[in-house]
């Protein structure tokens, strides 16, 4: 039983499988229709068959009888007898009175004819219905091997056998010759019907068997047709553990995969042209304001000097602000084709921390932002790009100090876990959606979109960081907990 399951479940796995085994059923009903059709319609449709072969056979037991009778192992006697004059005579005549008797029965009742000749072929004796005087004992011999040489005779000819005796102590021909008696049998007819019969059957069957599996093809073609033509939502069935079932999982799967590779691309070109509304904005406002001041003081309308350098040092902030998002730009550009090379030292993770910490607290307090601390004494070194990292938590701490509740707190923490060193940075921040927060990283995503780059920045900040911890093997992630936004960067210890 577990042989069969065995068995069962190669063959539901194997197509080829399943192909040989219909083939073979329909190859064995196919065998068993012909044989059973054969043997009706061969025994409706009989064929006589007149065969002389046993007639010829019997011709020639005949004649080795009667030549057994002339021989001398016929009659069994002693030495004495055999040198007896007496009993040689007496033999010799019990002898031919016993051939003779049976000539004559052979002679009357299978009418065969009965000669005996000496060596040249001339008669010395024969039977009542023999006129030949004398035979051609060359040709006779050929004639009769030639009979005996052709098998399934169904001509009916004389026959003839040739044996050499001993006739009245001379050496002698024994010819026997006649016509043999036909025997009629019966062989059953030849129909084209079971061949024909069969080989339908095969067809049909065949066909009727293999018709699920075809369809099935007809379907998954049907299938690829409707998703080459777009439809990437369309699903074929799964019905089979076999090819054809793996061959439909993987076009399930190559519609799911192009479907999320589209959606992909379109929500980048979406973003992308986000981007270039957002730039176009954020290059124009900045340039319009600078052209407009510069425009003033190139043509000294302004009342005072303090006027003037109000005009002055506005034109410049713009100027700085529109290199910063120039530079965010070339920045993710070179990032994202890799043509960065990272200038890795040894730090110990907590000094740059510190150290950055430092600079960020007066802006912190300005804002009524508090920088709550938690970093190990333990030294944590890494291997890294400083200028390219320092730029990583500059974003992080700026965009939380810019984010955060006034007043507010941000917390940074970092921690040992096996050979990675992670630091967390978390402000208190409107809760994220989950799409949202799987979207922070990417490039030109802004979490309100109507923010321009002087409330929300050109929206790459985030997808520049992401693309630097990526460069160091490391990692960067995000998550709510307690109403708090924490990003968390993850480092490989040296």
């Amino acid at each position: 039983m577990d042989l069969f399951r065995m068995l069962s479940g190669q063959v539901g796995r194997s197509l080829r499988l399943q192909l040989m085994v219909t083939f073979a059923f329909c190859l064995a009903a196919s065998l068993i229709f012909y044989s059973l059709s054969s043997a009706i319609f061969g025994g409706i449709k009989q064929e006589p068959v007149i065969d002389y072969e046993s007639g010829v056979q019997r011709i020639d037991n005949a004649a080795e009888n009667m030549a057994h009778i002339l021989s001398d192992d016929y009659h069994h006697y002693n030495e004495t007898e055999k040198q007896s004059p007496e009993a040689q005579a007496l033999i010799e005549k019990q002898r031919e009175q016993e051939f003779t008797e049976q000539v004559q029965r052979e002679s009357s009742s299978n009418r065969y004819k009965i000669m005996v000749t000496d060596l040249s072929g001339t008669v010395i004796y024969k039977s009542p219905n023999t006129a030949e005087t004398s035979i051609d004992i060359h040709k006779t011999i050929r004639s009769s091997m030639d009979t005996r040489r052709q098998q399934n005779l169904t001509r009916r000819q004389e026959a003839s056998s040739l044996y050499p005796v001993t006739y009245k102590t001379k050496p002698a021909y024994l010819y026997v010759s006649g016509i043999p008696e036909p025997n009629i049998s019966y062989k059953r007819g030849e129909s084209p019907f079971p061949m024909v019969g069969a080989f339908i059957l095969f067809i049909v069957l065949f066909y009727f068997v293999t018709q699920k599996k075809m369809r099935y093809i007809e379907e998954l073609a049907g299938g690829l047709i409707t998703i080459a033509t777009g439809n990437l939502n369309s699903r074929v069935p799964e019905r089979s553990d076999d090819e054809l079932g793996s061959l439909a999982k993987n076009m399930n799967l190559m519609a799911e995969k192009l479907q999320l590779k589209i959606e992909e691309e379109r929500r980048a070109e979406r973003l992308k042209n986000e981007l270039v509304t957002n730039v176009s904005h954020d290059l124009r406002t900045p340039l319009t304001l600078i052209i407009g001041y510069l425009r003033l003081l190139n043509d000294r309308n302004y009342e005072t000097e303090q006027q003037a350098r109000t005009y002055l040092s506005i034109a410049y902030n713009k100027s700085e602000k529109l290199n910063s998002l120039i530079n965010d730009l070339f920045m993710y550009t070179k990032l994202t084709h890799q043509d960065i090379p990272l200038n890795k030292e040894g730090i110990a993770l907590n000094d740059l921390l510190e150290q950055l910490l430092e600079e960020f607290v007066t802006p912190a307090e300005e804002q009524q932002v508090i920088l709550s601390r938690h970093i190990p004494k333990e030294k944590l070194f890494v291997s890294i790009d400083v200028d390219q990292m320092i730029r990583v938590f500059e974003n992080l701490l700026g965009n939380a100090l810019k984010y955060s509740p006034k007043p507010g707190v941000i917390t940074v923490s970092m921690i040992k876990e096996q050979r990675y060193g992670i630091v967390r940075i978390g402000n208190k921040a409107d809760e994220l959606t989950e799409q949202e927060l799987e979207q922070l990283f990417e490039r030109f995503f802004r979490v309100d979109a109507s923010r321009s780059s002087d409330t929300g920045g050109s929206g790459l900040g985030l997808a520049i960081a992401k693309s630097i911890v990526e460069a160091h093997d490391g990692s960067i992630g995000v998550e709510q907990k307690d109403g708090e936004l924490i990003f968390y960067i993850r480092l490989r210890l040296a």
